[in-house]
């Protein structure tokens, strides 16, 4: 894992203004009530990105600290909470080697980051690190990507995004062998004063996992598998669901 998203981060509001922070916040809230989790306590946004999720928690009470591997992301992040005037502690770290003065109550890793590690045993790092971190009882909150979202929807499809700013070539190129989605982004990037577009190049890939791999890797790092959901939803996943969500509690 290394910070592929030195041009994305300037653009990556820009490119997900679909995605609708304050609903999430409000579903993440909803799943902390629901499993008895404490309510406005410590909060570990793991791969904040640009902290649209962390300003969210935040202005529901909680106290949020973000960790992210991208010092492109976090200098954005970290430009808005001041703009926002937000209590958030950002950090610059890998998220497989988590390290911390002390104990969350939450820990949320939110928008398939944990697709983007390499296999199982990065993600039991991971893992191993949050329930490190977590109190007693503590929830680890996640969600992923699914292979059917893999096969079906990114597969080898192109994505076209364009702002005044900025046009975005989004290319998918699908692995069946290993369930893998590499991710190629062209930038053209507008240069106002000589009104011209400079090109940039970025490519990273993401790694759909089985439910069952997951939910064993969770248990043996002491957490307790509570539910999954299809998508940001209360239902129960099905054939078809292209995202599942994750809830789990560290085992005392």
């Amino acid at each position: 894992m290394k910070d592929s998203y030195s041009i994305f981060a300037r653009y990556y509001d820009k490119l997900t203004e679909n995605i609708n922070y304050q609903d999430l916040a409000e579903y993440f809230n909803t799943l902390i009530k629901k499993f008895n989790g404490k309510e406005k306590g410590i909060l570990l946004d793991l791969a904040c990105g640009t902290g649209n999720i962390s300003e969210k928690m935040s202005q529901l009470g909680y106290d949020v600290i973000g960790i992210d591997n991208s010092e492109g992301m976090l200098n954005c992040a970290i430009e808005k909470k001041i703009e926002n005037n937000l209590n958030i502690q950002y950090i610059y770290q890998d998220m497989r080697k988590i390290d911390m003065f002390g104990t969350v109550d939450t820990t949320i890793c939110v928008l398939d980051s944990i697709n983007h590690l390499d296999n199982l045993e990065d993600i039991s790092k991971v893992f191993s690190r949050v329930s490190l971190f977590s109190e007693p009882n503590g929830l680890f909150i996640f969600d992923v990507n699914t292979k059917y979202k893999h096969q079906e929807v990114l597969a080898n499809n192109v994505f076209i995004f364009e702002t005044d700013e900025v046009y975005c070539v989004w290319s998918n190129s699908y692995q069946d062998e290993t369930d893998e989605v590499n991710i190629d982004l062209e930038f053209f990037e507008r240069d106002g004063d000589r009104d011209i577009y400079i090109r940039y190049s970025e490519s990273f890939s993401e790694k759909a996992y089985d439910i069952a791999d997951l939910d064993k890797t969770l248990m043996n790092n002491n957490f307790e598998v509570l539910a999954h959901y299809d998508g940001f939803s209360l239902n129960s996943p099905n054939y078809k669901s292209e995202r599942i969500v994750f809830v789990s509690r560290k085992v005392k």
